[in-house]
């Protein structure tokens, strides 16, 4: 079987917020990324490459994230992403943002 992609029924921007939170770990390569997302969901969360850079890409333009080149564990040349004070910024606003709508998502689900 190929590997998943993240969920298209993700909300809109659950992937830049999970990618930015990611971060906060120190800086990493996109494949280091990914592998963080799904250890900590337990494999719930497979983000694919498809998905993956272009969200990279997006944080980069947006000035949430910067890239520089470094040597990965295998000694290979990769970009390494790291959070910017404008990202920990953005990361704040939209897991608060997340967690308004996780909210109300959740008092839908236990309504009598």
């Amino acid at each position: 079987m190929g590997r998943k992609e993240a969920n298209p029924d993700l909300l809109p921007g659950t992937l830049d917020l999970l990618i930015l939170r990611a971060l906060t770990a120190g800086p990493m390569h996109g494949y280091g990324v990914a592998a963080r997302l799904r250890q900590v969901s337990d494999d719930v969360l497979q983000v694919g490459e498809s998905s993956l850079y272009p969200a990279l890409q997006r944080l980069l333009l947006n000035g949430w994230v910067k890239a520089e080149w470094g040597a990965s564990e295998n000694n290979r040349r990769a970009r390494f992403y790291s959070l910017t004070p404008a990202g920990q910024k953005q990361l704040a606003r939209e897991r608060k943002e997340f967690e308004r709508i996780a909210e109300a998502i959740f008092k839908v689900l236990e309504m009598a």
